[in-house]
């Protein structure tokens, strides 16, 4: 299975300014930046629909933040989960002497 190719939002304008100025066929600049031609025209088809803010919200980069964001959250969790432990065992120790 192959791994999905993220690309930034600079790559993907810069692809498209280099389609609409056209020095080389859509093929040729497909084949040179090594993606397939119906992406580049898709990427067109979305500058063209949304303007400047195409791009800004891409799936892969929302996923990549999503997955950091994801990572930390859970890393929050495990201190909490530690420090309640923590005080449960304070509480039952205190608890003894009270007695």
């Amino acid at each position: 299975m192959r791994k999905r190719r993220i690309f930034t939002t600079e790559f993907k304008r810069e692809a498209v300014h280099q389609l609409e100025v056209g020095e080389k066929s859509p093929s040729d600049l497909a084949r040179e930046l090594g993606i397939p031609r119906n992406k580049l025209y898709r990427w067109k088809e979305e500058i063209d629909r949304l303007g400047g803010e195409a791009f800004l919200r891409s799936g892969s980069e929302k996923s990549i933040e999503l997955a950091d964001e994801n990572k930390r959250l859970k890393k929050e969790l495990d201190e909490a989960r530690e420090d309640i432990e923590i005080l449960k065992k304070a509480t039952k120790f205190f608890a003894k002497d009270l007695k």
